[in-house]
């Protein structure tokens, strides 16, 4: 069974860097993008970061472009966002999601990567940043 289970929200000042964690059961990276979304309260979900595991391409929104970063340890079976910089307006559910290359529905985007048709989610870990 494919799992995903995030972790490292919680409640934040403006301006710290925290780094969420995913970490994956049931499957490998070798054949899988894996991405961090974000819900924020009031508004619909949006896409933060993606990795292609097959050659490391990373994909980011602009809203974070410069200050998140998306890493994985393979060995660990785990995907990590490092955010610095964060901002109120980062408040949000972030969630980590993996889309699978042979699952029929997986397709490629050059704006972002693999992330768009997803097979797997995780249920979140809430980010609250303080002003």
């Amino acid at each position: 069974e494919v799992q995903l289970v995030e972790s490292g929200g919680g409640l934040v000042q403006a301006g710290g860097s925290p780094r969420l964690s995913c970490a994956a059961s049931g499957f490998t990276f070798d054949d899988y993008a894996i991405g961090w979304f974000r819900q924020a309260p009031g508004k619909e979900r949006e896409g933060v970061s993606c990795m292609s595991s097959s050659d490391g391409s990373t994909y980011y929104a602009d809203s974070v472009k410069g200050r998140f970063t998306i890493s994985s340890d393979n060995a660990k079976n785990t995907v990590y966002l490092q955010m610095n910089s964060l901002r109120p307006e980062d408040t949000a559910v972030y969630y980590c999601a993996a889309s699978w290359y042979y699952s029929g529905t997986y397709y490629y985007t050059p704006q972002w990567g693999g992330c768009n048709a997803l097979d797997a989610w995780g249920q979140g870990t809430l980010v609250t940043v303080s002003s």
